[in-house]
């Protein structure tokens, strides 16, 4: 199996996990009466069924994400753009510039 197919597959399974924790929290500390509704109603268990799935996509995807930008490695070189060296010394001198009158003028109001 190619190894970055066998890191996504690795990164789902944590995601769906992470997902699993997050619904059961959700459920133990009762949000918005969650638990009530849940315990209470004929499709209670297809509603955690597709919390969990739903909220299975998205820590999935977030876990993936962090795992394949985690990858890259060290970047040594220079980064940024032109840098002025500390040994280069720039002096700012000011430029006259005139001033020409515009060739329309504004209406009043």
């Amino acid at each position: 199996m190619p190894k970055l197919v066998r890191l996504y597959i690795q990164n789902v399974v944590i995601g769906f996990a992470i997902a699993g924790a997050f619904v059961g929290m959700l459920l133990w500390f009762n949000v918005m009466n969650l638990w009530h509704l849940v315990s209470t109603s004929d499709s209670g268990l297809l509603a955690v069924a597709l919390l969990w799935f739903m909220n299975g996509i998205v820590f999935a995807g977030v876990q993936f994400g962090y795992a394949v930008m985690s990858l890259a490695g060290k970047d040594d070189g220079p980064r940024g753009g032109m840098r002025i060296t500390p040994d280069v010394k720039r002096e700012m001198i000011p430029v006259r510039v005139p001033a020409e009158k515009a060739s329309r003028q504004l209406p009043r109001r």
